[in-house]
Parts: structure tokens; C-alpha cells; sequence
């Protein structure tokens, strides 16, 4: 174990850490291609309090909002919010859909202090609507904190950031929706392989891919998520389209020939990314995401725009509260068996097709414009 400074809430005894001492040169580069380079090679992975530092430092760098909470109005409010509560029975806010806080390393206290914090956020930026990431990311920056404070001050700047460029976490319905769209439409053209496998083995191939961003933040272990935020935070949000396409492959590749263990591929994915260490290691998986060629950050933003959009003409920008409904079921799903009549292809192919049409072309009710039992065989007509 190294220095325990940034160790108050970390089990130590589940912390894979190498206690190398590293030059802190990284803390003095501002060169950006030095810096990508330092953290898709992981050189502070190896060291907890540097890594600490780097975070802090990569953190503070991000440009926010002129009123953005720190460590000091933490203090202020924590005591008035918490009061006598039990730290670990803390309800959790809306916006993070009832998801299982992950523990990660930490300790007990480390646990308890997650809720404390997101109480606190929900109670400082009262904007944001639908966050399900949020709680693994107080849950990780944590580790790497003196205290509770400098977490949330962390989180704050990461949810305050405005520069109109660099886009970090989705903090609304529709923000999340459009991402889970541009995931699809990214598996669509560039996993084809196994985006076939996903349409293959699932109904509602739209529903597994709104899983995405569940399985890097909640489902991957701890040391592979700490890899994919070391870049994150250098790279932006690109990064984890990458990854979550990189576990799309690996799972193809390593599942594809076999039966599924479940008759849901949603758990199937979840319990491979949960065990992805048995088959795949965390170098392996960022060699793979950035081996991934093609797709631009420019890219990106227009297939989210264009998502977002559509999403907006159809009404979608709110979560629909459903007794045990996954968050996208329905929501994009056009063709529904009960009104779907074909004589050629079944409801199931039509699904298959439609699988394959641009996300946001597929929130349309598809409209027949021409069959020969009503329309004639007739070119001219």
C-alpha cells in the first residue's frame, strides 16, 4: 500500500494497488498528446496517491459554471441535510433510477458517505433530472479523496462543466435517451458481427443498448472502470462509446459461439462485463476500444443532435415512471405485434429490419404506402 493520504475511505484489503513510487512529471505536463498518451498507458495506475493527484489536477482544469459548489458549502450543508440519519439508509435521489450504488473499495464509512454526497448534489443542482451514472462516479472519485468535501467538490466541477465543447455526463432524460440512440446507431455500423449476435438473441435489440453506459459505470470491476476514467477524464465522453463498443466485440467473440446462459442477453452481458477479468484485461480492452477507427468526435455530436431532436419531435424528453419497466422499454419500439400485419415477414423480422434503420428513424410508425392487393401491379399507377 502507498500513501494513505487519499485513503480514508478505501478497503484496503480488496485494492489491487502496486505502491510504486512514479515521477509526478505528469502533475507539470500540459502538452495534451503527452497526457493521452500517459493515461491510455495507465502510468498512474500504479500508484494511488498519484493518481489521486493527477484526478485532482485533471478536475480542477475543467471549466464550470461561475457559481459552482466546493468543498466549503459541503460543510455547510451536509450536517443540515444527513441530520441524524444513518448514513447507509440515506434515500437516494430521483434522478439516479434506483440502480445498485456500487461499492467498489470502499469501506463501510466510504459507502455511507456515497449517499451523503449525492444528497448533497441533488440538493445543489436541483437541474439535474436523470443521472443513473452519478452514484459510481462519487463512488470512484472517492477512493481517490481526502474526504468527503473534495469529492464533492470533484463531482460538482465534473456536472458543472460548460464549456459547449466537452460534453461529460448526461444529466437529463433526453440527454441520456439521444446517447443510448448514438450508441446503436455506433454498434449498427461499426460492430456489425455483433450487433447481428444482439439482434439474433434479443426482442428489442434498442433496449439492450440502453444499457450501455450501466455497464461501464456499475458493472465493469474497479480496477478496469479506474482505467477508463484515467482517459476520460483526459479524452471526454468519446472514450466510453469506445469501451462500451470494445465490450460489444470481446462479448461477441468470447459468447458468440456459445449458448446464452439466460433467456435474456441483457444479464448475459452484465454478468460477462461483471466477470470481464476472466477472459480480458484491462489493457486488452482499451487496445481494443482505441484500435476502433473511423468514428469522430464531430460525428458523435451530430448523431446525438440529430437523436435528441428526434426525440423532441416525438415527446420523449421524460422518464415515464413504469412499475418495473426497464427505462427504454417502449420507448422507441414502433412496431408492435398487436397492429402489425405482414404477409412476407413476421413481427420478429420486422423487428430485425428495423434494427438496422438509424435510431432516429426508427421512433417512426412505419406507414404502408403500396401493396399490389390494394394498389394493382401497375408501374404507372
Amino acid at each position: 500500500m502507498d500513501d494513505t493520504e487519499y485513503g480514508l475511505f478505501v478497503d484496503w484489503d480488496k485494492m489491487e494497488t502496486g505502491g510504486q513510487e512514479l515521477s509526478p512529471k505528469v502533475l507539470n505536463c500540459t502538452d495534451f498528446q503527452e497526457l493521452k498518451q500517459l493515461s491510455r498507458q495507465g502510468y498512474w495506475a500504479k500508484s494511488h496517491s498519484l493518481r489521486a493527484k493527477v484526478y485532482q489536477k485533471l478536475i480542477k482544469e475543467i471549466p464550470c459554471r461561475t457559481v459552482t459548489p466546493d468543498s466549503s458549502v459541503y460543510r455547510d450543508i451536509v450536517g443540515k441535510l444527513v441530520g441524524k440519519r444513518n448514513a447507509s439508509t440515506l434515500p437516494l435521489p430521483e434522478f439516479v433510477d434506483d440502480r445498485q450504488v456500487p461499492s467498489y473499495c470502499l469501506n463501510s464509512e466510504g459507502i455511507g458517505a456515497v449517499r451523503k454526497i449525492l444528497l448533497c448534489i441533488s440538493n445543489q443542482f436541483p437541474d439535474i433530472s436523470f443521472c443513473p451514472v452519478l452514484p459510481s462516479l462519487v463512488a470512484l472519485l472517492l477512493h481517490y479523496s481526502q474526504d468527503e468535501a473534495e469529492c464533492f467538490e470533484s463531482v460538482s466541477r465534473i456536472l458543472a462543466c460548460n464549456d459547449p465543447n466537452r460534453r461529460l455526463v448526461d444529466q437529463t432524460f433526453l440527454a441520456f435517451e439521444s446517447s443510448c440512440m448514438t450508441f446503436g446507431d455506433l454498434a449498427g455500423k461499426y460492430c456489425q458481427g455483433p450487433h447481428k449476435l444482439m439482434v439474433a438473441v434479443s426482442e428489442d435489440v434498442l433496449e439492450v443498448y440502453s444499457d450501455w453506459q450501466r455497464w461501464l459505470f456499475g458493472d465493469l470491476p474497479f480496477t478496469y472502470v479506474a482505467r477508463l476514467f484515467d482517459v476520460f477524464l483526459v479524452e471526454g465522453y468519446k472514450v466510453l462509446y469506445r469501451v462500451a463498443l470494445a465490450l460489444l466485440k470481446f462479448f461477441h467473440k468470447v459468447r458468440g459461439g456459445q449458448p446464452m446462459e439466460s433467456n435474456n442477453v441483457k444479464e448475459d452481458l452484465q454478468t460477462f462485463v461483471r466477470d470481464i477479468g476472466k477472459s480480458v484485461t484491462p489493457e486488452k480492452l482499451l487496445e481494443k476500444a482505441f484500435a476502433i477507427r473511423l468514428f469522430s468526435r464531430k460525428e458523435i455530436h451530430l448523431l446525438h443532435m440529430a437523436n435528441e431532436k428526434a426525440l423532441q419531435q416525438k415527446g420523449i424528453t421524460v422518464k415515464q415512471k413504469r412499475v418495473k419497466s426497464p427505462a427504454r422499454q417502449n420507448v422507441h419500439l414502433a412496431v408492435h405485434a398487436e397492429n402489425f400485419k405482414s404477409e412476407i415477414v413476421s413481427v420478429k423480422e420486422m423487428r430485425d429490419i428495423w434494427s438496422w434503420i438509424p435510431e432516429r428513424f426508427a421512433l417512426c410508425q412505419p406507414l404502408l404506402l403500396y401493396t399490389n392487393q390494394e394498389h394493382g401491379n401497375s408501374l404507372s399507377r
